[in-house]
């Protein structure tokens, strides 16, 4: 396992070593699928870690959870079979003590479980005393602190090797993915914590497999240190997420067809090449920060305006007109709808803080 992991950027997250690439079903069915999806993942040469379900925590009783610690010894055999590391998804302390017991190389703690720090916790102390990597999913919902929480509590277990995985947010009304990849929460946490691997799973982020090219591409684009992405013998009869899966030798080709990029290149050249571009934007942030200073003031005079005049902050008509202006000039500018509502939402919220703050001093 070690030496897998010096190999990629796990082992020094600011090295230039190749990303870490996990794959294999999304659940263990029988010996026969596991064994024939190991065996042709391994003819591929692109895979660091075999992944394969054996708990499948699930929102409605009935459906299939998972075939069990019968799956384990299957993972095992196909460790043996191809020389791969295995890694499984843990939600409790006894599935952590089987994984274990069967030689399980890396565990993985799940969007469901990341959300609940009482379930953290109850993983954390069945791994205090034991070596070995865990690499923790986002929260479903977009909550960083709770996704840092449990980083923190598996660490405080004296888990030296942690990871993390970027599997998208639950979003309603959400139609392109299946989970939002909410790309600003990862980097955000990438950039607080850049000593942690980040790892994409495209797989649940997409739900589908023909946007999984795109989503795996842009991961890399931000310099991801990994992907896992989920792989089945036949993926269309799978006995879960059946849509994502994809065979192991399309998974071959997505892989081939990423360009694969780097963060740092030679510092002259760097530097050389993109000091005036960046300087350019430096002068633009620093006129933009000058123009919203402005604004706010102009805002704290409304305000004032409001309170000798008894009249109500919010203005829903005015700020309908606002929101219209901005989009149609956005269009113009090539600005996308959702950047334009995001930036006046922020806008328009510190106007609000602003004025509530002059009519209640």
């Amino acid at each position: 396992m070690e030496q897998i992991l010096a190999k990629t950027k796990f082992a020094d997250p600011a090295s230039d070593k190749k990303p870490l690439i996990i794959s294999g079903p999304c659940s263990a069915e029988t010996e026969e699928q596991v064994l024939a999806t190991a065996l042709a993942l391994a003819k591929t040469g692109k895979v660091d870690v075999l992944r394969a379900g054996i708990w499948k925590p699930r929102t409605r009783p009935g459906s299939f959870e998972g075939i069990g610690p019968k799956g384990l010894p299957w993972l095992q055999k196909a460790k043996e079979l191809t020389g791969m590391p295995t890694t499984v998804e843990v939600a409790t302390a006894k599935q952590v003590e089987d994984a274990l017991h069967f030689g399980v190389d890396i565990l993985w703690i799940g969007a469901r479980t990341t959300v609940n720090p009482f379930s953290v916790q109850d993983v954390a102390d069945a791994l205090k005393g034991v070596k070995i990597p865990v690499l923790i999913k986002n929260p479903i919902n977009p909550d960083l602190e709770l996704w840092i929480g449990a980083v923190e509590r598996i660490q405080k277990a004296g888990i030296e090797k942690v990871g993390l995985i970027h599997r998208g947010f639950s979003s309603y009304g959400n139609t392109e993915y299946r989970n939002a990849p909410m790309w600003h929460l990862a980097i955000e946490l990438k950039r607080r914590h850049p000593e942690l691997p980040m790892i994409c799973d495209p797989s649940h982020i997409s739900g589908r497999r023909d946007i999984l090219q795109a989503v795996s591409q842009e991961a890399i684009d931000l310099d991801y240190d990994g992907l896992m992405l989920e792989t089945h013998i036949d993926p269309d009869n799978a006995w879960s997420d059946a849509k994502q899966q994809i065979t192991p030798e399309k998974f071959g080709e997505l892989l081939s067809n990423i360009t694969w990029r780097h963060e740092r290149t030679d510092q002259k050249e760097f530097n050389t090449a993109l000091e005036k571009l960046r300087n350019q934007i430096n002068g633009i942030d620093d006129e933009i920060m000058l123009l919203l200073g402005n604004r706010m003031k102009i805002a704290e005079k409304i305000g004032q305006y409001k309170k000798e005049n008894n009249i109500t902050i919010l203005q829903t008509n005015r700020w309908n007109e606002i929101l219209d202006r901005g989009i149609r000039a956005g269009e113009k500018l090539g600005l996308t709808k959702d950047f334009v509502l995001k930036y006046f939402d922020a806008v328009h919220l510190e106007s609000i803080n602003r004025q509530n703050k002059v009519m209640n001093d």
